[in-house]
């Protein structure tokens, strides 16, 4: 994998060429409608915040190229402006700068699945341990459970994923704060890019759909001892999945 480097800016005297169209490009499709969340006195903070929402939804694949061009013309900004938002995210590990080639999403290895497990377990564990968690983050874990359930009659697995992103944004939330939660939507957006690592998101997501279910149950009912071991157990099975889905595709050269 190419190092990890933001984008050089104009600053740097560097010049490349535009890059070759990209089979992926049908992938930006996407993007026109996020046009519609800037307006004109957008910061490239949130631009970023665009992008990654666009990843936590599932739109942008590990491997899609970011082609500059493309991008500043579907969103409807600058060029400059895209390249700050571009290094924001290379610094959230998000994308990463292939010299002459451009910006790519992000492809996470295991040594990733680990250390966004083991943040997962210090920080969702404690959240659920708080006392007094607003009533509006337990309301939103049971409300992203009940959209995963929906997603799941519908077969629409995409959607069944964000929920359950969604689901463990609302755990974190029960710290009531919002650093955390920041956070946490960092973390979650390299979590997304990681499910796309599974070859069947059926057979991935469906169970712990149903887990999620019971986590809640516990939160609501003030079970709290329950709840984290529950936690623990479901976020240790996750990541011997995931790790194995990785290592399954090196295996097949993938």
């Amino acid at each position: 994998m190419a190092q990890e480097t933001a984008p050089a800016g104009p600053e740097s005297g560097a010049s490349e060429p535009d890059p070759e169209p990209h089979p992926s490009g049908s992938r930006l499709a996407g993007l026109s409608d996020a046009r519609l969340m800037l307006d004109r006195t957008s910061t490239v903070s949130r631009l970023a915040d665009v992008l990654r929402a666009q990843i936590i939804e599932g739109a942008l694949l590990p491997g899609t190229q970011l082609a500059e061009h493309a991008v500043a013309d579907a969103i409807g900004v600058s060029r400059n402006t895209l390249r700050e938002a571009f290094r924001l995210l290379a610094h959230e590990r998000l994308v990463v700068h292939e010299p002459h080639r451009g910006v790519f999403v992000r492809t996470l290895d295991a040594d990733d699945v680990r250390d966004i497990y083991a943040t997962r377990r210090l920080v969702e564990c404690a959240a659920v341990r708080v006392e007094g968690a607003p009533p509006e983050a337990v309301a939103e874990i049971r409300a992203a459970v009940d959209t995963a359930e929906v997603g799941v009659s519908e077969k629409r697995w995409n959607d069944v994923g964000t929920a359950d992103l969604r689901f463990h944004s609302a755990i974190v939330a029960l710290a009531g704060s919002r650093r955390l939660n920041d956070m946490m939507r960092r973390i979650l957006a390299e979590l997304r890019l990681v499910f796309h690592m599974m070859a069947d998101p059926h057979r991935f997501h469906e169970p712990y759909v149903h887990r999620n279910a019971a986590i809640a149950t516990l939160i609501e009912e003030g079970r709290t001892a329950e709840a984290v071991q529950a936690l623990i157990v479901y976020l240790d099975d996750a990541e011997a999945q995931l790790l194995g889905g990785i290592a399954e595709r090196s295996r097949l050269g993938r």
